[in-house]
């Protein structure tokens, strides 16, 4: 083999072994920042990319969302009490050029900004607000850290509070302000409950008590519907049959039918305690009837019922 092959050789190998070394993979969530000779050069994008081994040199930035653990600290409230708070920051980069060449140490530096923002944020607050506005408190965080590192080319995508514990005779103290308070609640609704319960109580003995009348007023107001028709029946009973017999009488037979009637009734009277029977003047017309009257007053033995003292002989009564 001659020198000129060798060398041919050597060259191609070279070739190929410097072509291997310029090749960069850059993968689906990653991008490249390519400097040549210390100079930004271009970004690239994932694949498959080669540069000039030995000038050019490639950095890759994972643009996926990150975290950033913030370690706990204490914060003092605006009532001056000392709470321990952490917090953790998600991010992710938007700028690759610009997370590199804009920030140092991008995980160092948001660390440092949430903790002196967590300060101001919390320091403003009562302690009672701050355990209750944690949504608050991330809002505002992420606000503030979004601003701050706009120019770092990285996107503050949101903030949460992982804890905030005040120090234990304040957490005891307020273990047992909450278990008065549901005491209370638990007295208040006990005594509603009762109340409510005598108030639907009466309210059922009332009801009760007007079902019961207006029942005892229906069975009053059917009863007399009753006797007022078992009254009117039989009196047009009664007119019905007079005017049956009348119809079938004649003269002198309706002059006596009428006073026989008549003398019925004064049997029903006699049989009272009256003294006195008042005679109307019409009868005095019935002439013809007079013997038939002493006939039916005879057989009928009329005898008061008067009450005489004791020894004495009640009167007959007086018929006028």
């Amino acid at each position: 083999m001659n020198p000129t092959t060798i060398l041919i050789i050597i060259a191609v190998i070279v070739v190929v072994v410097l072509f291997a070394l310029g090749i960069r993979l850059v993968r689906p969530f990653q991008k490249g920042v390519v400097e040549r000779l210390g100079k930004y050069r271009r970004t690239a994008e994932p694949g498959v990319n080669w540069i000039i081994p030995f000038i050019d040199r490639m950095t890759k930035v994972d643009m996926r969302e990150n975290v950033v653990d913030v370690p706990p600290m204490e914060v003092i409230t605006k009532d001056n009490v000392a709470v321990t708070v952490d917090a953790v920051v998600y991010y992710r980069a938007i700028d690759a050029v610009r997370l590199i060449y804009n920030v140092t140490n991008f995980y160092l530096a948001a660390t440092k900004l949430t903790q002196t923002n967590l300060r101001n944020v919390v320091g403003e607050l009562t302690l009672d607000d701050s355990l209750t506005s944690r949504e608050r408190i991330n809002d505002q965080l992420r606000d503030i850290l979004f601003a701050a590192t706009e120019q770092w080319g990285v996107e503050i995508v949101r903030v949460e509070l992982q804890r905030i514990e005040p120090p234990a005779d304040v957490t005891q103290a307020m273990h047992r302000q909450m278990k008065a308070e549901r005491e209370k609640r638990a007295v208040i609704l006990e005594a509603e409950g009762e109340r409510q319960a005598a108030i639907e109580r009466a309210e059922g003995v009332k009801q009760q008590s007007i079902l019961e009348a207006e029942g005892k007023a229906q069975a009053i107001r059917e009863m007399a519907e009753a006797e007022r028709a078992q009254l009117v029946l039989r009196s047009q009973g009664e007119a019905q049959a007079v005017a049956n017999v009348l119809s079938q009488l004649h003269g002198e037979d309706t002059d006596t039918y009428v006073a026989v009637r008549y003398v019925e009734s004064l049997k029903e009277i006699a049989n009272g305690n009256a003294t006195k029977i008042f005679m109307p003047a019409e009868l005095s017309g019935i002439a013809s009837a007079t013997g038939v009257i002493g006939e039916m007053l005879q057989s009928a033995k009329v005898t008061p019922q008067v009450k005489a003292a004791p020894g004495q002989v009640p009167p007959p009564p007086e018929i006028l």
